[in-house]
């Protein structure tokens, strides 16, 4: 199974092109490096509106990873989870628990994951290191997660005690 991603960038700065996105290029790096094929890579501005447009259009009709970098803080324009949370058909509040527990400021990361169509969608921090640590606290288990997503019946991991040949 080929695996295609899309990285977003959210960013004020780096959209005016006063600052260089410094965790988008290391996200689709780190993706190619497993075998992922990084299919787009774009920048918006902070703001619920900016965010949710671009999650829609990355996830219509696709079927793979959308990585967002940036806006999970605490300043007043980082809205990317509320935006993430307007388009997102599910949660999927595991994987944003694990990667806030790969650091110890992970608690001040507020991202959210989930689903759109086929789309699995993930909001790192936009820290180069915070958003490559919080991709590569859910690595292992992406591969299975958009298997499962595409309807196949993949089989359960060993590792996890799968028993059966297709997933319940």
């Amino acid at each position: 199974m080929q695996l295609h991603a899309k990285i977003l960038t959210v960013s004020d700065s780096v959209a005016a092109g006063t600052r260089e996105d410094g965790a988008g290029p290391l996200l689709a790096a780190r993706l190619r490096d497993v075998g992922y094929v990084v299919v787009d890579q774009r920048v918006v501005a902070d703001g619920v509106d900016t965010v949710a447009d671009a999650l829609r259009e990355l996830s219509d009709g696709f079927a793979g990873l959308i990585v967002t970098t940036g806006g999970t803080g605490f300043a007043p324009r980082d809205l990317t989870p509320e935006a993430t949370q307007s388009i997102l058909e599910r949660e999927a509040p595991g994987l944003s628990e694990r990667m806030r527990d790969a650091h110890p400021y992970g608690a001040l990361s507020r991202g959210r994951s989930g689903t759109r169509g086929r789309a699995l969608i993930l909001n790192t921090p936009g820290s180069p290191k915070g958003a490559v640590e919080s991709l590569d606290a859910v690595l292992p288990m992406l591969a299975h997660a958009l298997e499962l997503l595409r309807g196949a019946n993949a089989p359960h991991p060993p590792e996890i005690g799968g028993s059966t040949t297709t997933s319940s």
